[in-house]
């Protein structure tokens, strides 16, 4: 029989159900060199980065068609005007490349230079990433080098052998997902894959690719049984031609393009993720923090008369918060699959789910590491994610959802402002617990300060529903202590306990701290605190 193949390498392709290739020349003329000249001489990891993580197609749907995907296009002018209005400094896009099923969310790829006709034309991603950028936002996209569906029509068994794929099952299959593996040691797969990393950067301006399902490329025994997996010429488990196709991604992305970044999606404690090839690491400029998310939103999820039990979910980051570069997500695959909202994740009634949200924001915020919000988090949506409808618009007309997102925007202007939450992320100079062991009051307290001690900003944590009072607080230096952010805030929709605008610290040591404030910490509530 024969079977007629798309073209792997094709610029442009048909939307499903249809399957050809369309031969396309880019025409879009960019506006973007301001942007493009400021990112060669920075690097992105020693300022400020808060990401917004969206799905181009479910983002903000036209009310009077809500069925209809709109276009890049459509959805740049709004999309730019937003994320600048809430103050985020990345556009992280979930995958624009082809895949011909919408519910693989774009990671079941088939078409690897070109984006998904569903959302428009090429043009039409330049577009949106040009609007982007000429608004003062940077665009990361994910990427999906680990495997591909086995559709006839793309890339699976492409000359009637396994050509991109490894022909051992036991290598070349992801039972898990139902895909081909990438056969990631062969020259033509890796050239092919590389030239997919490069042609995004080059042809579509791209600041940043988040690498997906990185963990599964690094074992090969990842998700298998023993007899289901094949060893490396070592004997080992450890993926060898993944290790180096991720050395040679570090080179590409640093040497071509100067100012953009490789993070990697990985669930494991591989060493050296974020490390530089040449000190043996991988190359990535960061790693998702998948242990952070797991353990604080286990802590948050618990009643607080149990958190007590548990505070050391909220602390154990700190322990390897500076072996990598971080990134804190709270992404689309904790508010899917029957996981709850964020929002309802939370316990208590209605008052203590809204004010347990602002406080995890609060505290993520304010953590070493860059922060990362999947859309509709920001205006805590009571449903799940739902990739064939919009998010929840409607709930801002609520007062409690509209001060959620009212946190949001004060939180990245606040984190902007002080280079004390973001100059230091990955030194633990920049960090200094003051109170880490008051389990039994649910209280926590850190202090975060840039490199040259210039910048300090306290975070007081009260994850109780009781305000505390007259509750002691080490600080490095005496004199006025201004309140920067209190997430119980009657203009988030909270109760409004709080320390009226600042307090003075006193002569009288604690925490090791020379001086000590007296506050009043609100119930689930955090409150950010600087001199001044």
């Amino acid at each position: 029989t024969t079977v007629e193949h798309a073209d792997p390498l094709a610029f442009r392709s048909e939307g499903a159900p249809s399957t050809a290739s369309i031969v396309h020349r880019h025409q879009h003329r960019w506006g973007d060199q301001g942007w493009m000249d400021r990112r060669r001489g920075t690097d992105p990891w020693t300022g400020p980065m808060s990401i917004y993580e969206v799905h181009a197609g479910s983002w903000r749907r036209d009310p009077a068609e809500p069925e209809r995907e709109r276009t890049f296009r459509e959805i740049a002018p709004e999309l730019a005007a937003y994320v600048t209005d809430l103050g985020f400094t990345h556009v992280e896009l979930m995958p624009v490349m082809g895949h011909p099923f919408g519910g693989s969310w774009g990671y079941q790829v088939t078409s690897f230079f070109a984006p998904a006709a569903r959302w428009g034309t090429p043009e039409d991603l330049a577009f949106l990433i040009d609007t982007l950028h000429q608004a003062g936002i940077g665009v990361i996209l994910d990427w999906v080098p680990a495997h591909f569906p086995k559709d006839e029509w793309a890339l699976a068994r492409f000359d009637g052998t396994a050509l991109y794929e490894h022909p051992d099952p036991r290598r070349g299959e992801q039972p898990d997902w139902g895909t081909y593996v990438f056969d990631h040691g062969r020259g033509g797969v890796r050239s092919f894959l590389l030239s997919s990393a490069e042609f995004w950067l080059e042809r579509f301006h791209v600041d940043g690719l988040r690498v997906d399902a990185v963990a599964s490329m690094l074992y090969l025994d990842y998700s298998r049984a023993d007899g289901e997996w094949l060893p490396n010429p070592e004997g080992g488990r450890e993926n060898l031609d993944a290790v180096s196709l991720f050395r040679a991604l570090h080179d590409l992305v640093h040497q071509r393009h100067p100012g953009a970044m490789a993070i990697a999606e990985e669930s494991t404690a591989w060493p050296g993720v974020s490390a530089p090839p040449v000190d043996g690491g991988l190359g990535f400029d960061a790693k998702w923090n998948m242990g952070w998310m797991h353990d604080t939103l286990a802590y948050f999820e618990r009643e607080p008369i149990h958190r007590r039990y548990h505070h050391h979910d909220l602390t154990f980051s700190l322990h390897y918060a500076f072996s990598e570069r971080f990134v804190l997500p709270l992404s689309h695959d904790e508010v899917v699959h029957l996981k709850g909202s964020l929002l309802n994740k939370m316990p208590g009634d209605r008052w203590q789910r809204f004010a347990n949200l602002r406080a995890l924001y609060g505290w993520m915020w304010a953590h070493p590491g860059k922060q990362l919000l999947f859309m509709g988090g920001e205006l805590a949506q009571e449903g799940e994610w739902d990739h064939d409808r919009s998010i929840d618009w409607h709930v801002l007309a609520d007062g409690d959802h509209a001060g959620v997102q009212q946190l949001v925007r004060d939180l990245n202007r606040f984190y902007a402002d002080h280079p004390a939450l973001w100059s230091a992320d990955e030194s633990p100079a920049g960090f200094e617990w003051l109170i880490g062991d008051d389990a039994d009051q649910n209280v926590a307290a850190f202090l975060r300060r840039d490199p040259g001690g210039h910048d300090l900003v306290v975070c007081v944590a009260n994850l109780s529903p009781v305000p505390r009072h007259r509750y002691r607080v080490g600080v490095p230096q005496l004199g006025a202590w201004r309140e920067l952010l209190n997430t119980d805030a009657g203009h988030y929709a909270g109760s409004g306990v709080g320390n009226l605008g600042g307090v003075n610290a006193v002569d009288s040591p604690a925490h090791g701290q020379p001086a000590s404030l007296e506050l009043t910490i609100p119930p689930l509530g955090v409150v950010w605190l600087a001199p001044g």
